[in-house]
């Protein structure tokens, strides 16, 4: 059920085609480019003529270091600082290594909780708050289990790929991100 990833625009091209509602998880381990990739995804599906809906956090950078993750809507292009890193000392949300800003994760739940009917829906990442705690972007349970998108694309590191399965027994394929092809694509 693993693949290698594919390119964006070959992804793209498949959705015209579906007639049912697919689910495909997008994994790779940390710094293989996986949002990078997403956000190539939305701008090559809107490209193509896709209505593109969902949320994307991309990292904030500063001297070549990872300082912050913000959130982008999808759907108006609205970005938010979703987490920092906790001054020395602080622990982070959940023990995660980063400190989530409640608001920005209530904006990105509202985000998904008014999304649509739409042809491609990215949701980067779902990952230990949704997936064994249930907080976090909660509101991306009900958006996949409604089915109103083509396909959806839900980033899930590795390790999580089993609480995923067991959440999302119809998952139609699990779409593996490597460092080689993230470089390849852009993505870091």
């Amino acid at each position: 059920m693993r693949s290698r990833v594919e390119a964006p625009e070959e992804l793209v091209a498949t959705v015209a085609d579906r007639t049912e509602p697919a689910l495909v998880l997008l994994t790779g381990t940390r710094g293989t480019g996986k949002s990078r990739w997403c956000e190539r995804l939305a701008g090559v599906g809107r490209a193509a003529g896709l209505d593109v809906a969902g949320l994307v956090s991309p990292a904030v950078v500063e001297s070549g270091v990872k300082t912050a993750i913000d959130l982008l809507d999808l759907g108006s292009g609205a970005r938010r600082r979703l987490a920092d890193r906790p001054p020395p000392g602080l622990p982070g949300t959940a023990g995660l290594g980063w400190r989530f800003h409640p608001e920005t994760l209530a904006w990105g739940n509202e985000v998904l909780g008014r999304t649509g009917p739409c042809d491609l829906l990215v949701l980067d990442e779902l990952g230990p708050l949704e997936l064994r705690d249930e907080s976090g972007f909660a509101a991306s349970f009900p958006a996949l289990a409604a089915r109103r998108y083509r396909l959806a694309v839900v980033v899930v590191r590795p390790e999580l790929l089993g609480e995923a399965h067991r959440r999302w027994p119809r998952i139609a394929e699990v779409l593996e991100l490597h460092a080689r092809e993230a470089d390849e694509e852009g993505g870091g």
